[in-house]
């Protein structure tokens, strides 16, 4: 995959997926946690606090011995990690020249300091060098199950985002708790293609909980011809259906006016799952799913265009599903 390629994955380390900071050996000038806040890093010059000019990232002291400095960032959802962006804007002359990443798959939630020490660490991205105010992408060649990763640089200095884009992989021991949502980033659903983004990722609608505003969801642009707009989602594994939750929060002026929900057969053949129906601006929509049918895959068609806030597919996996899915 190409480092072009694997930034259309979700970012399993984001905020608002439950991703946390919970460990760096320095935050002398600014604070780790920004590494992993959503959005571009912003700037503004001649703001100093008492740490000195305010960054919009995680920034150490400067080294007067031998040595570098570390963070770890625990994933909101654990899964195979294919490539790492390590974001250095607006740091210009305070960036690390070099960096290096690891990975480690625990159970629980261990202490960190424990975990900082732990020698089962496992490098992903082997120690190379980076520029300073840019975005530098390293593609990952890993098929294993991380829940941790562990951002190092050489020696010192400035890092303002760390993306760690790849696929979730659920824990098997929840997969028998009840219905899932088969169609949630944290049990390994993800949007695999949509007709448009012009506003924002379409992943959005996959995050948990519930929307915080328009700008946390997935919006097109305003259509101008007979067609219509539609996003694809493969599921966390083979299920059977129950019921769909099409959610429109926020979306008042641009709510969609109808939608429609097809799913994917493991034969490849696209069946009917939820007629094309009505939808309401600013409504937590929920339809029966009257099909047992297991799919692999679901569409969502929306008439003609607009915006959703989440989207859930509520469901069972078949023991063919779960057998794969244990397996991993």
């Amino acid at each position: 995959m190409s480092t072009t390629e694997f930034t259309l994955l979700p970012d399993l380390a984001l905020r608002t997926l439950g991703g946390a900071v919970i460990w760096a050996n320095d935050e002398a000038f600014a604070e780790r946690e920004a590494l992993i806040r959503p959005g571009k890093a912003g700037y503004q010059p001649a703001t100093f606090g008492h740490k000195g000019q305010v960054y919009d990232g995680w920034e150490t002291r400067r080294r007067r011995v031998a040595g570098h400095d570390e963070a770890i960032v625990r994933l909101g959802v654990p899964g195979v990690v294919r490539g790492v962006v390590v974001d250095t804007a607006w740091f210009k002359g305070n960036y690390p020249p070099e960096i290096s990443v690891e990975a480690i798959s625990v159970d629980g939630y261990p202490d960190p300091v424990d975990l900082a020490g732990s020698g089962e660490w496992t490098t992903i991205v082997e120690r190379s060098t980076v520029h300073g105010d840019s975005e530098n992408p390293f593609s990952v060649v890993s098929e294993d199950r991380w829940t941790h990763v562990k951002l190092t640089i050489y020696p010192d200095g400035g890092v303002a985002r760390f993306r760690v884009h790849g696929e979730a992989r659920p824990d098997p021991r929840f997969l028998d708790a009840g219905p899932l949502d088969l169609a949630a980033l944290e049990n390994g659903g993800r949007v695999t293609d949509c007709s448009n983004m012009f506003y924002s990722s379409p992943q959005n609608i996959l995050f948990p909980g519930r929307a915080a505003s328009m700008g946390d969801g997935w919006e097109t642009a305003r259509r101008r011809d007979d067609g219509n707009d539609w996003v694809q989602v493969q599921l966390a594994g083979e299920g059977v259906l129950s019921f769909v939750e099409i959610d429109t929060s926020y979306f008042l002026g641009n709510s969609p006016g109808e939608g429609a929900l097809t799913g994917r057969t493991p034969e490849g053949e696209w069946i009917e799952l939820l007629p094309r129906t009505t939808l309401r601006p600013d409504t937590r929509h929920r339809f029966p799913i009257d099909s047992e049918v297991p799919v692999t895959d679901v569409r969502l068609d929306i008439f003609p265009d607009g915006g959703l806030a989440r989207l859930r597919v509520f469901g069972v996996l078949t023991d063919a599903a779960r057998a794969v899915i244990s397996g991993r």
